[in-house]
């Protein structure tokens, strides 16, 4: 497979699990991927981040390119976070991808229901995370065209 170059795109993360952050953060240095790469804990926090509001209130950080995130997380799921950035006319042209542990018909139906870009399963072991890391970045940062940001 032919990897494109990655455009220099903002990535956010929206997990709970500190672990499944670490683990995705090292998959991507593997993958050496460059692109900046941020994470939340939870969808009001995700929220936040994406309208600046909160302890995100006046942040200087980049709108992400790219959204990975999690379905099960507490406050505010990932159903609930992706309903409202789909809503979200400044939003909705980000693509989210759902990356989850779920396997559920009913969960990957309702998720593209809700305007999901990609449902992937999380993979359990290191080497198949960085293959689907890889995957990840070459489609959505190297292969796809996305919207210019304002």
């Amino acid at each position: 497979m032919t990897t494109a170059a990655p455009k220099p795109v903002a990535i956010l993360m929206a997990d709970d699990d500190a672990d499944d952050r670490l683990l995705a953060k090292d998959a991507l240095a593997e993958c050496k991927l460059t692109n900046e790469l941020h994470f939340v804990e939870n969808g009001e926090e995700l929220l936040d981040f994406l309208n600046r509001r909160g302890k995100y209130a006046g942040s200087t950080l980049p709108r992400p390119g790219l959204i990975l995130l999690d379905l099960n997380m507490p406050r505010k799921d990932g159903r609930e976070a992706l309903r409202e950035i789909k809503q979200d006319p400044e939003l909705r042209k980000i693509p989210v991808v759902v990356l989850t542990t779920s396997k559920a018909d009913t969960d990957i139906s309702k998720i593209y229901d809700l305007g999901a870009n990609s449902f992937i399963s999380k993979p359990v072991t290191f080497d198949s995370l960085v293959n689907v890391m890889k995957i990840i970045s070459n489609y959505w940062l190297g292969i796809v065209e996305l919207p210019h940001k304002k």
